[in-house]
């Protein structure tokens, strides 16, 4: 097979784009990929030209290695979701047109120490709600959220309005206890996905992910939610749009 490259684009470049259209158009999520050899010979490339270009296609989120196995297939969506557009995830889901879900983890009711208790603006030793939910659209498994509230705001909260009744939990919030939603801050930072969350998340040992902490406050600035997320980076973008304020 007789394969042109421009001279003026970097060759690694060229071969990257070469291979996401293979994959595009002849893999699915998890298919193994073919060896770096093979890659060189199928497309008369040298080892450095390939490792570059697998380096950046798993970067972006089109591929992931396992050790000893091999390079594989990411489930990269054509629609992810966007964080910063919409703040419930169940909302989220639905707006682009997924099936949400929510499997409850944990539930639980303990003592806040202090972290906890610094983060909620309540007294160390208060009583909180512990909320470990996996958050899953279309049947894949995008995020695991960590979510701790004061128990006095929402005594009796049950987990099966989460689950089995689908419900967000901010609508539970407004419609259930009269908290609603005001503003949230959330902060992102890159990292890597725990063992024990990747192992939920169906991603490999040592997956890069998006790691998420929000705190949200309602319509009296109170702090009504604290989470902290671990979500899949081939399941989320991150868009921001900024203003000048000069203009």
């Amino acid at each position: 097979m007789s394969i042109k490259y421009d001279k003026k684009q970097p060759l690694y470049e060229q071969l990257m784009d070469k291979l996401k259209t293979k994959i595009k158009e002849d893999y699915k999520p998890n298919d193994k990929l073919p060896s770096e050899r093979e890659i060189m010979r199928n497309y008369a490339v040298s080892r450095n030209t390939v490792r570059q270009a697998l380096n950046e296609l798993e970067i972006l989120g089109f591929i992931f290695r396992q050790h000893g196995k091999g390079t594989f297939v990411a489930n990269a969506i054509s629609n992810p979701a966007t964080l910063g557009n919409e703040h419930s995830f169940t909302k989220q889901m639905k707006a682009l047109g997924r099936k949400p879900e929510t499997k409850i983890m944990e539930y639980s009711v303990r003592q806040a120490n202090q972290y906890f208790a610094e983060r909620l603006h309540i007294a160390e030793g208060n009583r909180i709600i512990k909320l470990k939910r996996l958050r899953s659209a279309d049947g894949v498994p995008v995020m695991i959220d960590r979510t701790y509230l004061p128990y006095e705001k929402f005594a009796g909260l049950s987990p099966d309005e989460l689950e089995v009744k689908h419900r967000s939990l901010y609508g539970v919030f407004a419609e259930d206890y009269g908290e609603v939603f005001h503003i949230a801050d959330e902060a992102l930072s890159a990292g890597r996905i725990s063992d024990k969350d990747a192992s939920v998340l169906k991603v490999p040992l040592g997956t890069p992910g998006l790691m998420l902490k929000r705190t949200t406050y309602n319509q009296k600035n109170e702090i009504i939610e604290f989470t902290l997320s671990s979500t899949r980076s081939d399941q989320y973008v991150y868009n921001i749009r900024y203003k000048n304020a000069n203009i």
